[in-house]
């Protein structure tokens, strides 16, 4: 298993009573772009408050970042900034219950974010990164999407009119 780009250990029995400020360096931002597939991350920040609530370790902050990614439709390079709430709950390996793998359960927003560790410490970097990785859209377009869909002649399913055996008979219908 190879090292996480962004590694940030910490010790749940010695936790900094201050706000932690985790900024990536310029090699952990080139290393996370690679990752996630994106041109660049010119700017990575997170702080976050940690605490304490039964085992767990509670991490709340805000992680701030840019990014700088193609186009989904021109592939042309633009930048957009990231802003994301970081509510994250760290637990010891072993302490969620365990589930059978067809098993119907429920989960309330603290069970959403929870992420268990082993040993003495848990990879609060690791854990922005992945923040991180679900911010990034994917389909992100740039403002010459649109007129390259035009040039190439792309319409969109609002753009374009019913069509088929099913549109036909809705057609009849409303007559």
């Amino acid at each position: 298993m190879t090292a996480p780009e962004l590694s940030r250990l910490v010790k749940p029995r010695a936790l900094p009573p201050e706000p932690l400020v985790v900024e990536a360096s310029e090699e952990e931002r080139a290393a996370l772009a690679k990752r996630f597939a994106v041109t660049s991350i010119p700017a990575l920040t997170a702080k976050v408050e940690l605490g304490t609530k039964d085992e767990a370790v509670l991490a709340s902050g805000t992680l701030s970042a840019t990014i700088v990614q193609p186009c989904a439709v021109t592939r042309e390079d633009l930048s957009y900034d990231v802003e994301e709430v970081l509510a994250l709950r760290f637990v010891p390996a072993g302490s969620l219950p365990e589930h059978a793998p067809d098993e119907e359960i429920e989960l309330d927003s603290e069970d959403l974010d929870e992420i268990e560790y082993e040993g003495d410490a848990f990879d609060l970097g690791e854990a922005i990164a992945q923040t991180l990785a679900l911010a990034i859209d994917p389909y992100r377009e740039g403002p010459g999407a649109d007129e390259a869909r035009k040039k190439a002649g792309i319409t969109s399913d609002e753009e374009q009119a019913p069509s088929g055996p099913l549109a036909e008979a809705l057609a009849k219908l409303k007559k």
